[in-house]
């Protein structure tokens, strides 16, 4: 059992239908047909949604993910149409809102890594491969690959892990040419997106993206490169064979499986709220990698 500890009521605004609500965001549809999505503060660790929220979070994460568009414009285009808030939308919704092109979505979630960690370090330890993808003998926990590998994942529900697959398998579902394009765009984006944060004394460790289809075009879509979708180390500390400091919730994860919880992770019960501290420190972190990584502070 895992998922929301406590599912949110969906926020009514005049003239826009709810959709979905996702682990961060909620998804609205506007009279036109656009989708309008709104990042929340929530934040999710080993499968649950927690009951605390960390202040500003969807903020950080849209603006970081705009400042992102921008940069990548020239590589692939994006969903958004505008930052205005829908009329009758609540004033917290400013700032963390977007109003986006309704996509057809690529039912995959594409992943590019650069260096050996997460799942992949946990598939490499038992095969030394990663998705199926042979890699050489010798490397450890946060080695750099010796060149960035697409990595695709199957789509879960809130609750549910993303399942890692080849990218023969996603061949055969889509058809070799959307798989190939998919690639592509992943390899493409993620190589802009690693060269740009080391500039900044950040390393881009691996990262997830969602594409959709608006006719033929193919359009980055959701966020992009942010905390909550990619691991960002700081690379004056990057040291293969052990886990790295990053800039997103691994305070929480830590937190959580710590005997000061008193949670096991393991067990069907939700977990229990964060600490004022966790939750400090975790904001901290996610305000940091978007000063680190736009150069503008945050206000």
């Amino acid at each position: 059992m895992s998922g929301f500890v406590e599912k949110p009521e969906a926020v009514q605004v005049p003239g826009l239908v709810h959709l979905h609500t996702g682990k961060v965001r909620d998804l609205y549809q506007n009279e036109a047909g656009d989708l309008v999505m709104v990042a929340s503060d929530r934040i999710s660790a080993y499968d649950w949604v927690l009951p605390t929220e960390i202040p500003d979070k969807g903020r950080v994460l849209t603006q970081l993910s705009l400042w992102w568009f921008d940069q990548l414009a020239e590589l692939v285009p994006n969903h958004v149409i505008s930052t205005a808030l829908p009329p009758g939308a609540p004033e917290d919704w400013r700032g963390r809102t977007l109003v986006c092109r309704s996509l057809r979505m690529a039912p995959v979630e594409c992943v590019a890594r650069g260096y050996l960690a997460g799942s992949g370090l946990v598939e490499y330890q038992q095969s030394r491969t990663v998705c199926g993808l042979a890699l050489p003998e010798g490397l450890e926990d946060g080695s750099e690959l010796p060149a960035a590998i697409f990595t695709p994942a199957t789509k879960a529900e809130v609750g549910e892990h993303d399942e890692n697959v080849s990218y023969e398998e996603i061949a055969r579902r889509l058809g070799a040419e959307p798989a190939a394009e998919l690639r592509q765009a992943t390899l493409a984006v993620y190589a802009r997106g690693r060269d740009i944060a080391k500039e900044r004394g950040i390393i881009l460790a691996d990262t997830k993206f969602e594409f959709g289809y608006d006719g033929e075009e193919l359009v980055l879509a959701d966020e992009v490169l942010t905390p909550d979708s990619s691991r960002f180390w700081p690379a004056d500390t990057w040291e293969p064979g052990r886990p790295q400091p990053s800039f997103d919730k691994q305070f929480v994860r830590d937190w959580l499986t710590s005997a000061e919880s008193g949670w096991d992770r393991h067990s069907e019960q939700p977990p229990p709220p964060l600490p004022q501290d966790v939750v400090d420190r975790t904001r901290g972190k996610y305000i940091e990698a978007y000063e680190r990584l736009t150069g503008v502070r945050w206000s």
